[in-house]
């Protein structure tokens, strides 16, 4: 399951600040088209080209197929190249969700050049009726490994039930 999310997530992330490559990617059974339109919803929208950061504000949704993220505000930081995202803060409540996992934190730090994501803030995971709980969790999208800390607790529903 945290394998399925970390792809999920990062899959999402990346494909926000990538070049537009096509490319579908089966996550657990769902085909994800990286090269779908990314569309972005907010309240407001600020942009400083000097500082390199555009600020989407209030009751943010981005989605791509069937990838989701809701948050309250959501901080774009891009790199010396101005066409490639570097860093994505989401905060105030956030969640990513496809159609059969999601993931929920308080705050998502994804630095793309390194590759991890880090939630912080009651992180939880879940998958049909499967869930893992934890303070924080770090992604390293990369290699799809991830570690969690902070009062870890886990429900692994198994059969039919």
């Amino acid at each position: 399951m945290l394998r399925q999310i970390a792809l999920c997530v990062s899959l999402f992330l990346a494909t926000a600040g990538a070049a537009g490559a096509q490319t579908n990617v089966n996550l657990g059974g769902i085909t994800v088209d990286t090269s779908s339109a990314i569309e972005v919803t907010a309240d407001s929208l600020s942009v400083d080209q000097e500082s390199g950061k555009a600020v989407f504000d209030g009751n943010v949704i981005i989605g791509q197929g069937d990838l989701r993220l809701t948050a309250g505000r959501v901080e774009v930081i891009y790199g010396t190249d101005t066409s490639q995202i570097a860093r994505l803060i989401a905060s105030q409540g956030v969640t990513f969700v496809t159609a059969d996992e999601a993931a929920e934190a308080q705050q998502a730090d994804y630095d793309i050049t390194s590759g991890l994501l880090v939630l912080t803030g009651e992180v939880l995971l879940t998958q049909g009726p499967s869930a893992i709980s934890a303070g924080a969790m770090t992604i390293n999208v990369t290699d799809g490994t991830a570690t969690m800390e902070g009062r870890v607790r886990t429900i692994l529903q198994q059969g039919d039930n």
